[in-house]
């Protein structure tokens, strides 16, 4: 009954969106400059040959000829939906994951970059072959499940992983949560929104969450721009998600919690108020 109702619910939400997608389209044809849209539609141009609109409706085809429901119910969608919104630029969104619901982030920030980053190679073809328009890469990771409570009780014994030589993440080999292996595009930008929904977690050799935790957390804490780096983590209700969010996201930074979605605001170091002790832990 659940699955039906969280169908109904975004189902209703695609609705919205196509409908607004369309109008947008139909103002395209008719050359009226200046519109906007969630976080990246703005200063349209009468020029303006951004395929903005039609990404939209494409989107809006597939899930209503879909019978698989996204990942994420309709109320966790909203969280990040709603930061989209209120941010009201092109966005740089990082998504750890590529699934049957990349269509629509990618959908909900068109004139941002969006990034998938995927672990699996066959389920990474096989997404890619039907959504060739989306920006993502194949990657691999160093961690398996199985030593998620050791590099969780280790990690301080290494000064590469502590808060203030983790980065850059890039040519950190010695910690192995840092993500050092990953495509130049993610250590080149600054990301205003980072989604942890992969690697998979739920089998002991699995890669697990934890490096990705951690990175997020040395990249929102490294931020030269303005504003907090906005982490969405979700299956928080598994011991590994919960911890390791615990111990780098940090209580303190944790917003809303909606189902088994957690939305953490971290702020750069450079705008922290804390001092003395604030290079030598994460929380």
């Amino acid at each position: 009954m659940q699955r039906v109702s969280e169908k109904r619910w975004f189902v209703c939400l695609l609705a919205i969106v196509g409908i607004i997608g369309a109008s947008l389209f139909v103002v395209s044809l008719i050359q009226t400059p200046n519109n906007s849209f969630l976080c990246s539609l703005t200063n349209y141009s009468q020029n303006d040959n951004n395929p903005t609109s039609f990404q939209q409706l494409n989107t809006i085809l597939h899930y209503a000829t879909s019978s698989i429901t996204p990942q994420q119910s309709f109320s966790e969608i909203t969280v990040t939906l709603d930061v989209l919104k209120s941010l009201n630029r092109p966005c740089n969104f990082l998504i750890f994951g590529l699934g049957i619901d990349s269509l629509m982030w990618n959908s909900f920030n068109p004139r941002g970059t969006t990034l998938f980053l995927e672990e699996d190679p066959s389920w990474f073809q096989k997404v890619m072959k039907n959504a060739p328009q989306l920006n993502a890469h194949a990657v691999k990771y160093r961690t398996q499940l199985r030593e998620a409570d050791a590099l969780l009780s280790s990690y301080r014994s290494e000064p590469f992983c502590s808060p203030a030589r983790a980065a850059p993440l890039r040519s950190n080999e010695r910690c192995k949560l840092a993500l050092n292996n990953l495509p130049d595009e993610v250590y080149e930008k600054e990301w205003d929104l980072i989604m942890i929904d992969a690697p998979k977690g739920y089998f002991a050799e699995a890669p697990g969450r934890m490096a990705a935790i951690f990175s997020a957390a040395v990249m929102g804490r490294n931020r030269k721009g303005s504003g907090v780096t906005h982490v969405f983590l979700h299956d928080v209700d598994r011991k590994v998600e919960k911890v390791y969010a615990e111990e780098f996201l940090c209580r303190k930074n944790l917003v809303k919690g909606v189902g088994r979605l957690w939305h953490f605001e971290i702020p750069s170091k450079v705008n922290s108020t804390r001092h003395g002790d604030d290079d030598d832990r994460f929380c």
